[in-house]
C-alpha cells in the first residue's frame, strides 16, 4: 500500500534559513540558489524607479506598497517569494511584521535566472493567474528585455515587451515612464 506524501506548508518553510530563497508548489519545496549580480541589479532598480514614485515619493502617485523577497501564501500549500511584489495600500494597509502576507499581490515582478525562467514562465504564471494577480512582470537580464502581462479574466494578455531603449508607461504604473535600460547592468564600452 502506498503511503500518502505530505504535502509542505509554510511551517516546512521556516525550517530553512531565511536567506534560502525557498517557494512552495502543490505542496513541494523548491529552493533556489542564490542569484547572479544583473539579478540583483534589476531587483534595486525596480525598487527605485517603481518604488520611489509609487512608495516612498511623497510627491509621485504613490498609494502602494512595493517590496523584495516577501513571503507570499496563495494557499496552505502555494507560497512564493516574488523578486518584487507590490499591494495597492488601500488592500493592504499594514504589512509590516507579517510573515507570510495571504493578501494576494497587485503586481508581481520575477527577475528571470537560467535556474528559475521554466518556474517563473509556466509554474508561477499559471499560479499567478489562478489566484487573480492582475499584473505580471518578467525581467530578463540577459535578453535585456522587460515582459508585461495583464490578466484578463483567467487568462494573460501581453500588455508589451520592452527592449533596454524603451522609455515605457507599463501598466499598472503607467503614471511613471520607466527606462528600461536602467534595469540592467551597463552595457561594456565598444571595442576600439
Amino acid at each position: 500500500m502506498a503511503t500518502a506524501r505530505k504535502l509542505a506548508t509554510y511551517d516546512d518553510l521556516l525550517a530553512y534559513p531565511s536567506e534560502v530563497k525557498t517557494e512552495i508548489f502543490d505542496g513541494e519545496i523548491h529552493t533556489q540558489p542564490s542569484p547572479l549580480p544583473g539579478h540583483g541589479r534589476a531587483q534595486l532598480a525596480l525598487g527605485r524607479f517603481v518604488g520611489g514614485p509609487f512608495d516612498g515619493d511623497t510627491e509621485g502617485p504613490d498609494g502602494w506598497w512595493i517590496l523584495q523577497e516577501i513571503d507570499v501564501r496563495f494557499e496552505a500549500h502555494d507560497v512564493v517569494r516574488p523578486d518584487v511584489v507590490g499591494w495597492r495600500r488601500a488592500r493592504l494597509p499594514d504589512p509590516w511584521d507579517k510573515r507570510p502576507i495571504d493578501v494576494v499581490p497587485d503586481w508581481i515582478c520575477e527577475v528571470l535566472s537560467p535556474s528559475t525562467e521554466k518556474v517563473d514562465r509556466v509554474r508561477k504564471l499559471h499560479l499567478y493567474a489562478r489566484h487573480g494577480v492582475p499584473y505580471y512582470w518578467l525581467v530578463d537580464p540577459a535578453a535585456r528585455v522587460l515582459e508585461a502581462f495583464v490578466l484578463d479574466g483567467t487568462q494573460w494578455r501581453v500588455a508589451g515587451s520592452y527592449d533596454d531603449t524603451a522609455l515605457a508607461r507599463i501598466p499598472p504604473f503607467e503614471a511613471i515612464e520607466l527606462p528600461v535600460g536602467r534595469l540592467f547592468p551597463p552595457l561594456p564600452p565598444p571595442a576600439p
